[in-house]
């Protein structure tokens, strides 16, 4: 044998060999490939096995967050007409005429007065109470009552002060003294069927 059959016989049985290690390695991928394809397949009927039981059970707790969704939505708007039914009563005492106005803060100054000589504070925008009115209500009650340099912040009314003790008269502290007694009434007559 010559060199060149020799070298020929190598190369063809490297090649017969590297042939057989191409088709094994071929067969072993496409046994692989065929074992990952199935396994995907058990995975993927088992995910949707899975969605299909657990279907019924997504939609009734989107229902219930749904419900309680709405439920918030309701309650909230039934907080936000309460508080509008007193943001109207705050209002309706704001608009009430002069008259009627001192004739109810006087009622108010004769429940509040104990000492006779209290201060007497009222809002930065009071348009009736002043310090002629109070000297009609101490002369009228016998009281020196004076107006307190102190202007609060509040809607209308006044507060009676003496020492570091107070009375707050304000139309704001009536509406929610009012609130706290009366609102579940108040529910009651706006939502009668609930």
């Amino acid at each position: 044998m010559s060199l060149a059959q020799i070298t020929e016989k190598i190369k063809n049985d490297a090649r017969k060999e590297a042939d057989g290690i191409l088709s094994k390695a071929k067969e072993q991928a496409e046994s692989i490939t065929r074992k990952a394809g199935e396994e995907c397949d058990e995975i993927q009927s088992g995910f949707d096995a899975r969605f299909d039981a657990e279907r019924p059970e997504i939609f009734r707790r989107r229902e219930i967050v749904a419900t309680l969704d709405a439920a918030k939505m309701d309650l909230r708007a039934k907080r936000n007409l309460i508080e509008d039914v007193y943001h109207a009563a705050l209002e309706k005492l704001a608009s009430l005429g002069k008259d009627d106005y001192l004739a109810f803060c006087g009622r108010l100054l004769d429940e509040a007065v104990r000492a006779k000589d209290e201060k007497v504070a009222v809002g930065k925008n009071e348009k009736y109470l002043d310090d002629s009115w109070l000297d009609s209500y101490n002369a009228a009650h016998g009281t020196t009552l004076a107006m307190s340099d102190r202007k609060p912040d509040i809607a209308g009314g006044f507060i009676l002060m003496r020492g570091r003790t107070s009375v707050d008269c304000s139309w704001d502290m009536l509406v929610k003294v009012l609130k706290e007694k009366q609102e579940a009434d108040v529910v009651k007559r706006l939502f009668p069927r609930e």
